[in-house]
């Protein structure tokens, strides 16, 4: 039987200067090799996933943007476009917050660059998508999105929650940023997915993430591996602990759970 591995990309595969371990590399071309899937199950959609190392490991598929968007060896299995009249009434409730807004989509991301003054993660999205990030302000007739990120130091989380949990699920995270994810939508659900069409049993799935959006792909797998480098609460609440994304984490709990 067949099994298969989800990664989550920032802080399980990639660090924050986008390395990869050559490690990590070997163990997932040793887990395909023996006979077995590699996903990545990123928070990115997927006008982020763009990394040539990390996609030149060759994933047989892609769960992005927090499950909004499922790929299986190049056929889109599922995506969630959110409808124009909800993105605009979200943007306008999240600048009323005061908070810096990045809006998420399939082919772009969008974020107005005077909210994020000296926030070195805006000059890293410029960097890495040139002409795939917009502003948000005046480019309203290209908006296309499934999730939102924003930034949660001047929020009121209570009028959040009030406003926003209709149709979305909010993911915090220990940094002071959040997730806007459509309800129905989450790692999990785009595990399910996959599953469902490779029929693999939930017990021969393995999810590896350090943080908050990891959660519910822990939920779902059948072995849930928390990196050493992540966050206290995604290591409670995963079956098994590895090392650090550096120290080899992901090879080492790949042979640990025998899947090479």
């Amino acid at each position: 039987m067949k099994k298969a591995a989800f990664f989550d990309i920032d802080g399980t595969i990639l660090d924050h200067k986008n390395n990869i371990p050559q490690s990590t590399i070997d163990g997932i071309h040793k887990l395909q090799k023996n006979g077995n899937y590699a996903f990545l199950c990123t928070g990115r959609t997927r006008a982020y996933v763009r990394n040539p190392a990390l996609l030149e490991i060759g994933f047989d598929g892609i769960i992005s943007g927090c499950g909004t968007m499922v790929e299986l060896q190049g056929e889109t299995l599922f995506y969630k476009k959110l409808e124009h009249g909800l993105v605009k009434d979200t943007v306008a409730f999240l600048k009323e917050q005061r908070s810096a807004v990045i809006m998420e989509g399939r082919y772009r991301l969008y974020a107005d660059p005077d909210d994020f003054e000296g926030d070195l993660y805006l000059a890293k999205l410029r960097e890495e998508l040139g002409e795939k990030l917009l502003p948000l302000t005046g480019s309203e007739a290209d908006w296309e999105a499934s999730k939102f990120s924003c930034t949660t130091e001047k929020i009121d989380m209570e009028s959040c929650r009030n406003y926003l949990s209709a149709n979305y699920e909010l993911l915090i995270h220990d940094i002071p940023v959040m997730e806007v994810v459509p309800k129905g939508c989450s790692k999990g659900t785009g595990i399910l997915k996959v599953c469902e069409r490779l029929q693999i049993p939930l017990e021969h799935t393995y999810a590896f993430g350090d943080s908050a959006n990891d959660l519910p792909m822990f939920a779902v797998a059948g072995h849930s591996i928390a990196m050493g480098n992540a966050t206290q609460l995604a290591k409670q609440q995963a079956s098994y602990v590895t090392d650090d994304l550096h120290n080899d984490g992901i090879y080492h709990a790949l042979e640990h759970f025998g899947l090479f």
